[in-house]
């Protein structure tokens, strides 16, 4: 791959005017009054939003060329990722500061996030299958539940807007990687469906530094929706899923691997009555892991199984007073067999159901040139009672062009099964609570052009833990306890403008996430980064660079990990009427960093595909 160099040189030198921005995603972020929803659970217009909120459209996404949305969001101020090494192996995603499990992942507004251990899994979601994703920094448990304390990333799969829609696309890249993807949709007057499918393939790398021996990655997905509109009533059922191998090296550095299923299957009920609108979405997710043959116990496995209901109304019966109230049940499943033993067996129960059910209320109100909105939710959970969340934002115009918002919220996040039952499990736990204050201040001189500058502070109590006092060869065991505390203090600063061919962000986040009680920096995550994104288009053609710069991080043992940067660039290219060919050059330095301490990431890598599109 060292050949790449030369070719990169000419390539830069081509643009020589066109130097640009990676079409990867942020030059797409919220631009031209983009539609938001997860803020609020109501259509809005992203700009007029008054959280910090990052909208991530499809052509940003094809532009990317990203084998994963993970890939995608961490070009975004104030999210950060770990892989535990290359394509579809762990992967944590942190929004400012938070822990990776306080991030909340929904798929079409459907919480996907695991009930056993980890976060969902993002590395499994290819970009193909997306429309666009809506993401909310700060917390959301007021309206979504546990887990949103760091903040919430709404996937969206894709539809059509009108009429017939037929696209293909087939790519290959270092590292033996092979993808392919499709998509057929058509959107009548009243009915519409629509089939999107992608499968990638590919020889990975070795997944430990001194390791030498690849670890590969396999992944099929899919997503199917069909819906009606029977004038005050519409329908939409969808069926999302992906199933794989990864293989990866366990703790011992021997080598393993698991097959994997996400699913999610999803009906949404709805009716228009003007000043009053209902909602009905009913939903079962489904998450499985199962350890390959070179396991210990081949027959371990982890699973979660959830039901959701959730029944949502919009009354707009008063001038400047917009209501939305809620009522959300869940049923949980979680079952799981680790080194032989069933988790259900240490439950003390007989199994490891959860029943959760809650209550939501958030009011919109306008007050002159204010705006106010104030949310709140009753969480009444099975195993650990009850906790209510809640969140009160306020907005102001400061003439035509700037603006001010700010916010307060507390969020938590419940202990998961294995937290509870698992190797350290202790099913005396409480959920942990959040604390989170910020302000902003925006300027936005038209459209295409804005400037917004942050800051923030979350304090999470009650931190799961584990805590073993007198050591591993101690004669008492160890078990997770509510004992950590967290302090996070940052300030955010974004840009973005559109002039004539270019585009163009900037992004750069200071923070210092740590724990309250030693004052020491929490994991994998950077006091530092920025990143920068410029897109120029000639004629039908388009070129970009996309930079990323994080500072020093620390993982497990003290050990810290040294900043890196990232540069990228892609071009993508009209042949003819419906054809497109896209390049890009991932890691154009050559740049040998860590995100995970003994963890490889990839190299210099060039990758190719051709598109078709009607």
């Amino acid at each position: 791959m060292k050949t790449i160099l030369p070719a990169a040189t000419a390539f830069a030198l081509a643009l020589s005017a066109p130097l640009v921005g990676t079409p990867a995603v942020a030059a797409e972020t919220a631009l031209l009054d983009d539609v938001f929803v997860t803020a609020t659970r109501r259509p809005i217009d992203a700009d007029l939003a008054l959280p910090p909120v990052v909208v991530i459209d499809r052509a940003a996404l094809e532009r990317s060329g990203a084998l994963d949305i993970a890939e995608v969001l961490r070009y975004h101020a104030g999210i950060e990722i770990a892989r535990n090494g290359g394509p579809g192996q762990v992967t944590s995603v942190f929004i400012r500061g938070a822990n990776s499990n306080h991030t909340l992942v929904l798929i079409d507004g459907v919480k996907v996030n695991p009930g056993t251990a980890g976060g969902a899994a993002l590395q499994n979601i290819p970009p193909e299958l997306v429309e666009r994703i809506e993401i909310v920094k700060g917390p959301r448990s007021s309206l979504y539940g546990s887990e949103a304390i760091g903040g919430v990333i709404n996937i969206i799969t894709r539809r059509a807007a009108s009429g017939a829609t037929l696209g293909a696309r087939v790519e290959a890249g270092r590292y033996d990687t092979r993808g392919l993807a499709g998509q057929a949709a058509w959107q009548g007057e009243r009915i519409g469906a629509g089939l999107s499918v992608a499968s990638l393939r590919t020889d990975g790398f070795p997944t430990y530094r001194d390791a030498d021996e690849d670890r590969g990655f396999e992944n099929d997905a899919a997503n199917f929706w069909l819906r009606g509109d029977f004038g005050r009533f519409d329908a939409e059922a969808s069926h999302w899923e992906a199933s794989g191998n990864v293989e990866y090296a366990d703790f011992f550095r021997a080598p393993q691997d698991q097959d994997f299923t996400n699913r999610l299957s999803r009906l949404r009920l709805a009716w228009d009555g003007g000043a009053w609108r209902s909602a009905l979405t009913v939903s079962r997710f489904l998450d499985v892991i199962e350890q390959g043959p070179l396991a210990f116990d081949p027959d371990d496995f982890v699973e979660t199984e959830r039901d959701l209901y959730d029944w949502q109304n919009e009354l707009d019966f008063i001038t400047g007073l917009e209501l939305t109230a809620g009522l959300t049940v869940s049923r949980e499943r979680t079952s799981g067999q680790s080194f032989g033993s069933p988790l259900e067996s240490v439950t003390g129960r007989g199994n490891a159901d959860r029943d959760e059910d809650a209550v939501y209320l958030q009011a919109g109100i306008d007050l002159g040139r204010h705006r106010v909105i104030a949310a709140g939710r009753r969480t009444d959970h099975e195993v650990f009672g009850t906790v209510n969340t809640w969140n009160l934002e306020w907005g102001v115009p400061l003439g035509a062009d700037w603006s001010m918002a700010a916010g307060l919220g507390r969020g938590f996040r419940a202990p998961s099964t294995s937290d509870l039952y698992a190797f350290g499990g202790n099913p005396d736990l409480d959920p942990e609570l959040s604390r989170s204050i910020d302000l902003a201040v925006r300027y936005r001189i038209h459209p295409g052009h804005a400037l917004e500058l942050g800051v923030f502070r979350t304090e999470i109590d009650d931190l799961i833990e584990f805590s073993d006092p007198d050591g591993f060869a101690g004669p008492l065991p160890g078990r997770n306890e509510n004992i950590g505390d967290a302090r996070i203090e940052g300030v955010e600063l974004s840009w973005r403008a559109e002039i004539g061919a270019w585009r163009a962000t900037a992004t750069l986040l200071a923070q210092r996430p740590e724990d309250a009680s030693s004052g020491e920096r929490l994991l994998r995550r950077a006091e530092r980064t920025a990143s920068a994104q410029v897109l120029r288009s000639i004629g039908a053609h388009e070129f970009g660079i996309q930079l990323l710069a994080s500072g020093e991080r620390i993982d497990f043992g003290d050990v810290r990990l040294a900043g890196y940067v990232l540069a990228n660039l892609t071009a993508r290219l009209q042949l003819a009427d419906h054809w497109t060919l896209q390049a890009r050059i991932d890691n154009l330095l050559d740049q040998d960093y860590e995100l995970v301490e003994g963890y490889n990431t990839a190299g210099r890598g060039l990758y190719a595909g051709l598109a078709f599109s009607y």
